[in-house]
């Protein structure tokens, strides 16, 4: 039988690898898709480029709040120590 707390652990690091990929997503669309334009024609947000802006401010902030949200959401405590199987 396998501990409970390996089921566990796999569960929140494929949640971990998921928010990852996210992350990669968010950041690889705006910096690659509003950026890959003339520097010309960009547009600015805060003095910033728009594509600097959403890709690593904005998509900074939208990380912070994603992970706060799976963390409340879906992974939870549990005790690292053995636990008696005669019990």
């Amino acid at each position: 039988m396998q501990d409970k707390r390996f089921k566990v652990a796999h569960k929140e690091a494929l949640i971990g690898v998921g928010l990852v990929v996210i992350n990669f997503a968010v950041w690889f669309g705006f910096a690659y898709g509003l950026g890959s334009g003339d520097p010309l024609e960009y547009r600015y947000v805060f003095g910033f480029p728009a594509w600097f802006f959403y890709s690593c401010m904005a998509g900074t902030v939208f990380m912070i709040v994603c992970i706060w949200l799976a963390m409340k959401l879906f992974f939870q405590d549990i005790s690292l120590e053995e636990e008696d199987e005669q019990k």
